[in-house]
């Protein structure tokens, strides 16, 4: 099998970037991609009204270790079998765009493609964490986020700093669909079926090998 080009986005991607879609982001490591993702991105799509949900593999998760990381190539192999959908699309931008952090990634695409509407995407897991993530605050002014809730972190996440600080732009989750290109700071927590499948629970029972 020939290695992945994480240098660019699918032709299709860029096309619907450049023409304004509504497009969510969903960075992590992808350690490996599995189903929750993949749930979490199907949801995005149907209530969020999103054109496509882009997967961004990062090359190393700044608050991660590096012990257990699978290669990037690796990574992005899995994240494309799991996604298995037309408008889910798989890259690695921050080897292009040069960036680490996410709010540098966010920054870039957001100069790159000015016309699209971008909502960061994030499971009730990561708002528990947000505010360990530099510049969070700025994140929430750059992009509005939708969080989709995560089995055993509702109450964590929505008590966490995060969740308190931009309580007041917190958005009903009946009206997610017009979150996309709303004025920020914006976000709407989703509670849906939720998908138990863990990135750290597939390594521990050694499928990710």
């Amino acid at each position: 099998m020939g290695k992945p080009d994480p240098d660019a986005f699918p032709p299709q991607a860029v096309a619907l970037a450049r023409a304004g879609g509504r497009i969510g982001l969903l960075g992590g490591s992808f350690n490996p991609a599995h189903q929750a993702h993949r749930h979490i991105s199907l949801i995005a799509l149907r209530r969020l009204k999103l054109d496509a949900v882009w997967w961004m593999v990062s090359p190393q998760n700044p608050l991660k270790s590096t012990a257990g990381m699978a290669s990037l190539e690796r990574r992005l192999e899995k994240a494309r079998e799991i996604a298995a959908h037309p408008d889910i699309h798989v890259s690695a931008p921050e080897v292009a765009l040069g960036t680490q952090y996410t709010i540098d990634t966010i920054e870039a695409l957001v100069a790159t493609f000015p016309k699209a509407q971008f909502v960061w995407l994030m499971g009730g897991d990561s708002l528990a964490s947000f505010h360990l993530w530099r510049r969070w605050k700025t994140i929430a002014k750059r992009l509005p986020i939708a969080v989709v809730a995560r089995p055993g972190f509702t109450v964590r996440a929505l008590a966490s700093p995060a969740a308190l600080y931009l309580d007041d732009a917190r958005v009903d989750d009946a009206d997610a669909a017009k979150l996309a290109g709303s004025r920020t700071p914006a976000w709407v927590f989703i509670r849906e079926r939720l998908d138990p499948t863990s990135a750290t629970a597939l390594r521990n029972r050694g499928v990710w090998r």
